[in-house]
């Protein structure tokens, strides 16, 4: 099972997705993981994104999807993958699909988790973070749905998208996904 997990910030993603990977047997891939790991393990291709990060410009694309390939090279021998926060635009998602069908792969799921803004305001206030001020994460959510919820739209033209409700118990939001990866 591939599977890809869309929704804005705060709308439960890495949380599901970390459950689900553990009960099946998936590898969780994270862009943001992914490239914080890079730097720590001071490879080639992250000392180039610590670089990148420092000079306070934005990862380009070619390097996220980069080790968004080798995170799923290395899901082999496990049943799949989910895919968490990425793609974040309709470039990346367009990317990933030919890479994807050059190297024999397919996007078996599309999840996205729904959560209207007042309950992402509420739920990323309560994390504590010091960035985390309700202008800050109005803007970032701005920001989401101009910049990576046309990637939504992108998959409704090639895939089933299954919408659940993640305002839901996080229990419950497991549970629609389990049913819907069961199916």
């Amino acid at each position: 099972m591939n599977l890809i997990i869309l929704g804005a910030p705060g709308s439960g993603k890495g949380t599901q997705a970390q459950q689900l990977a553990e009960r099946a047997g998936l590898r969780h891939i994270s862009s943001g993981d992914l490239l914080r790991e890079a730097i720590a393990r001071k490879t080639e291709l992250g000392q180039q994104v610590e670089t990148i990060i420092e000079a306070g410009e934005l990862v380009p694309d070619e390097v996220v999807l980069k080790l968004v390939m080798e995170a799923l090279a290395d899901s082999e021998g496990l049943n799949g993958w989910i895919l968490d926060g990425y793609p974040r635009n309709p470039d990346q998602a367009e990317a990933l699909e030919d890479v994807l069908s050059m190297n024999r792969q397919v996007v078996d799921a599309v999840v996205f988790l729904k959560v209207d803004a007042d309950t992402i305001v509420e739920r990323l206030l309560k994390r504590g973070r010091v960035d985390d001020t309700e202008d800050t994460i109005r803007t970032r959510l701005k920001v989401y749905e101009k910049e990576t919820l046309p990637v939504l739209e992108f998959y409704e033209l090639r895939y089933d998208v299954h919408e659940i409700n993640g305002t839901m118990a996080i229990d419950e939001v497991a549970d629609a996904i389990r049913e819907l990866v069961d199916a």
